[in-house]
């Protein structure tokens, strides 16, 4: 009788370890919740990077369709996507970026060596904004159109035209 209640715990164990191996198995891994899509982009007072002075993000989108990255100069994809950034910015785009938990002196470092494709750097040093949007990390990518609604986003570096385009769309919907 003993040795049945022994071995009850590893028995438990190896239960759960199944129930977990065949949860993980059933789920996704490429699917990435997009929590915030739909919603209006929070309301958040920045520092602006030249200036310092703060400045509200959802002021800074208002009227007006725009795209809102939040990079970072020790992010290596943040380099990878920077000339679809660029490329944007040609096309007229408007870009804002969040500085994410990064000190100003990297970023304009960053920017000074990689082009500066935003319109506005705002300043997100403990990730305060990160945070508010449900970032996973960095770069992300939040397509707001000009009613100030988060209508698509994109977890990761823009790598190739799709990216660009669907964020793009994204910003004439209604």
């Amino acid at each position: 009788m003993n040795r049945w209640l022994a071995l009850a715990p590893l028995v438990v164990l190896a239960a759960l370890a199944a129930l977990f191996i065949g949860w993980s198995l059933k789920r996704d891994p490429v699917i990435k919740p997009d929590a915030m899509v739909g919603q209006m982009i929070p309301a958040s007072s920045l520092p602006q990077l030249d200036e310092g002075a703060a400045a509200d993000l959802r002021t800074l989108a208002a009227g007006r369709p725009v795209l809102v990255n939040l990079f970072a100069s020790w992010c290596a994809p943040c380099r990878i996507e920077h000339p679809k950034l660029m490329e944007l910015k040609a096309r007229g785009v408007v870009v804002i970026g969040v500085a994410y938990k990064d000190e100003p002196v990297a970023t304009r470092a960053f920017l000074e060596e990689m082009g500066d494709p935003f319109d506005a750097v705002l300043v997100d040093r403990e990730g305060r904004l990160g945070l508010d949007l449900g970032v996973s990390g960095v770069p992300e990518t939040f397509a707001v159109d000009a009613s100030g609604r988060i209508r698509a986003k994109q977890a990761g570096p823009l790598l190739d035209d799709r990216d660009v385009t669907r964020l793009t769309q994204a910003l004439q919907r209604r």
